[in-house]
C-alpha cells in the first residue's frame, strides 16, 4: 500500500516540511556565444562571444532560510491535504540553533586535585576576556490535519 493510500485511510496526518537555506553566490563574468563567427588569424573560423555577468551559486547560507520556498512548500502541502479531504488543525515550526564562544584568562592557573573532582586555582592580578553568541532558525514546519 502506498503512502498516499495509507494517508487516505488515516483520521489524522502529520507532515514535516523541511526548510532549506538560501543559496549564496557571486557575480562572475562569462563569455557567451553570440551565434556569429569571424575569420581567425590563420584563416579558420572563430566563434564570436560577448562578456556577460551572471550570478553563480557557490553554496548555501548557514544562517538564513529560504522563506519563499518554505511558504510555497507549505501552500502545496495544505492544498494536497485539503484535496484529500483533510482540515489543517495545526502548523508548528521546528527550531534549531547554533552557538560559539571563547574565553581566555591570563595569570590564573588551575590544576586538578588528585583525590577530588575539584581544581586548585592559583595566581592573582589576572585578567580575562570572552565572548559568546547564539542564534536560532526555523528548521522546518510540522503540519497536522484531520479527516473531515
Amino acid at each position: 500500500m502506498s503512502q498516499a493510500d495509507q494517508e487516505i485511510m488515516q483520521a489524522t496526518i502529520v507532515r514535516y516540511i523541511r526548510a532549506n537555506f538560501v543559496p549564496i553566490g557571486k557575480e562572475v563574468t562569462v563569455n557567451v556565444p553570440t551565434g556569429e563567427t569571424k575569420k581567425g588569424l590563420f584563416g579558420g573560423e572563430k566563434k564570436v562571444t560577448r562578456k556577460e555577468k551572471q550570478w553563480q551559486q557557490t553554496g548555501y547560507s548557514d544562517s538564513v532560510i529560504d522563506g519563499q520556498k518554505l511558504a510555497n512548500d507549505l501552500q502545496s502541502t495544505i492544498g494536497e491535504l485539503e484535496d484529500q479531504g483533510y482540515k489543517i488543525t495545526q502548523i508548528t515550526s521546528v527550531v534549531s540553533g547554533a552557538y560559539n564562544f571563547q574565553y581566555s584568562a591570563r595569570g590564573i592557573s588551575s590544576n586538578k586535585r588528585v583525590l577530588s573532582d575539584t581544581e586548585k586555582v592559583s595566581g592573582g592580578g589576572s585578567y580575562g576576556y570572552g565572548y559568546g553568541y547564539g542564534y536560532s532558525y526555523t528548521n522546518g514546519l510540522i503540519v497536522v490535519a484531520e479527516k473531515r
